[in-house]
């Protein structure tokens, strides 16, 4: 009797704390992940109410947990979801300041054309009248040239001004020797003395000069700005790898499953996992710092002599100055061409052709001299109110430089710093280092944090990260970024560089470049 009364002493007291250790198990309820959950927008059907053997988990610690596999599933893509959106709204300040900076950089370039070659129509159709509104294709066509250059067009400035500064030279030639006859052979003949006569003075070599220089600083700043835009949104776009997936649910929603909803990350967890799936990201970095400083050496041009206002505004009264000085040596000019091309037959002596070029837009009979211009005789109409008023916008402009040259100097590293940026205490990770998930419990997380860059993500602990194969877009942004940056470079020195296709400018290396240096 007493060895029974032994076993079943023994056999109740298992019995006991069997009960009280189930007891245990049951009190630990999953009514806190519950609420968690359902907060996200999933349903709570088949969601566990207590806690329950792991085994089926195949990310999260494997433990007692309050998840099943479809919630660790649903958790894994929430993960992707939030770290696509954290991506995109730290890098949304980047982002806006190029989308909002090209805009109003490229409304301000095409308004300044526009409003001066209102000015030089109108300031023209007053001191020429109708011997100017009979030749003014010659003008609208250089601004037409102009504005197709500044738009991507593949117009050549040095060609494009000789080409104005000839056909100007005709017209004004045959205007002035109105009593001759000019054959298109003839014409031609004119236009070859253009550099040895210098007909129009010094304007024409300073002007080349100025337009050029201008203009290709104004347009590469300007494209600089779209590719710099264009290349933060596809960078921003991030392209989420499995291993990534992982890690990203292991961190922020594994606590779910171990009943800690409101555990926050340790940071330095946080930042290997965000250094892993941003390692791509991290190297366009160098690339992206390069740009950035061409972009800051375009913008000094911008303020200074060369800039697009101080050539733009004043062209009517250079181009007036140059006709001016063709007149006045209109007679040695005339001389030269005699010589160096013959005698011209009298203007009744031949009839020419409707469709010649000695008969588009030309008078008959000119008697009178040009009226000179003044500069009190300035337009005061709304074309010279409307420049007034983008003397004012220019100022403003000259504060915007000063603006984006500071946001651009803000976003060096930008890319290489973005884990930091997401890794932010409080906010995404817990500032208590003793009291946060450290991927398997809430204590203190070990692990040094790897360097950025892909080639340090081997010895990653928390991502899996293949360094043998780069992302091709962030390689091809990195090209594009590249191209961009010689271009700046060759825009800062004066140069040009012109592509086969400009429209490819920011998806890769397309276009095979071509680099003309501009006069001083």
């Amino acid at each position: 009797m007493t060895a029974m009364w032994r076993v079943l002493v023994v056999f109740c007291t298992l019995s006991v704390l069997s009960l009280s250790y189930g007891g245990d198990i049951k009190a630990k309820s999953c009514s806190d992940v519950r609420q968690a959950y359902t907060a996200k927008g999933f349903s709570l059907v088949n969601v566990p109410h207590q806690e329950m053997s792991g085994e089926h988990l195949r990310v999260c610690p494997q433990g007692y947990t309050c998840c099943t596999s479809d919630m660790e599933d649903k958790l894994g893509q929430q993960s992707k979801l939030e770290f696509e959106n954290l991506v995109e709204e730290t890098s949304h300040t980047l982002r806006t300041t190029f989308v909002s900076r090209h805009k109003k950089f490229d409304e301000f370039f095409l308004e300044l054309l526009d409003n001066s070659e209102k000015s030089l129509n109108d300031m023209f159709t007053r001191t020429y009248g109708k011997l100017y509104m009979q030749n003014s294709e010659v003008f609208l066509d250089l601004f037409t040239e102009l504005k197709r250059y500044y738009t991507g067009g593949n117009v050549n400035l040095d060609e494009m001004l000789n080409d104005f500064w000839s056909r100007l030279l005709e017209r004004m030639f045959q205007l002035l020797n109105s009593q001759y006859h000019f054959t298109d052979d003839y014409l031609e003949c004119i236009s070859k003395y253009t550099d040895q006569l210098k007909p129009f003075g010094d304007v024409p070599r300073k002007l080349k000069a100025q337009v050029t220089r201008a203009f290709i600083a104004a347009r590469t700043f300007v494209q600089g700005l779209m590719v710099g835009r264009e290349v933060a949104n596809r960078v921003a776009k991030v392209n989420v790898a499995p291993a990534c997936i992982r890690a990203l649910t292991k961190m922020l929603y594994c606590p779910y499953c171990r009943g800690l909803p409101g555990l926050k990350p340790c940071q330095n967890y946080c930042q290997n996992v965000m250094r892993g799936c941003l390692a791509n990201q991290a190297d366009l970095d160098p690339e992206w710092n390069l740009f950035i400083d061409a972009m800051l050496l375009v913008a000094d041009r911008l303020q200074g002599p060369f800039n697009i206002e101080a050539v733009m505004d004043p062209i009517d009264v250079k181009i007036s100055e140059a006709i001016m000085t063709m007149q006045d040596n209109s007679m040695t000019v005339s001389a030269k061409v005699f010589q160096g091309c013959g005698q011209p037959k009298p203007s009744g002596m031949g009839s020419s052709s409707r469709g010649s070029r000695s008969a588009r837009g030309i008078s008959d009979v000119f008697n009178a001299r040009f009226r000179p211009y003044s500069p009190e005789e300035r337009p005061t109409t709304a074309a010279g109110t409307s420049l007034d008023r983008l003397r004012i916008v220019w100022r403003t402009m000259q504060h915007s430089v000063v603006d984006i040259k500071e946001k651009l100097k803000q976003s060096k590293k930008f890319w290489s710093k973005l884990p930091d940026e997401i890794c932010v205490k409080d906010k995404m990770t817990e500032s208590d280092e003793e009291q946060c998930w450290n991927s398997h419990a809430k204590a203190r997380y070990f692990p040094e944090v790897v360097k950025d860059g892909l080639t340090n993500q081997l010895n990653n602990p928390e991502v899996e990260v293949d360094i043998t194969r780069p992302d091709t877009l962030i390689r091809q942004q990195i090209m594009t970024l590249r191209v961009m940056t010689n271009k700046l470079k060759n825009a800062y020195n004066g140069n040009d560089i012109y592509f086969q296709d400009s429209s490819e400018l920011t998806s890769s290396t397309k276009g095979t470049p071509t680099i003309r240096s501009q006069p001083e």
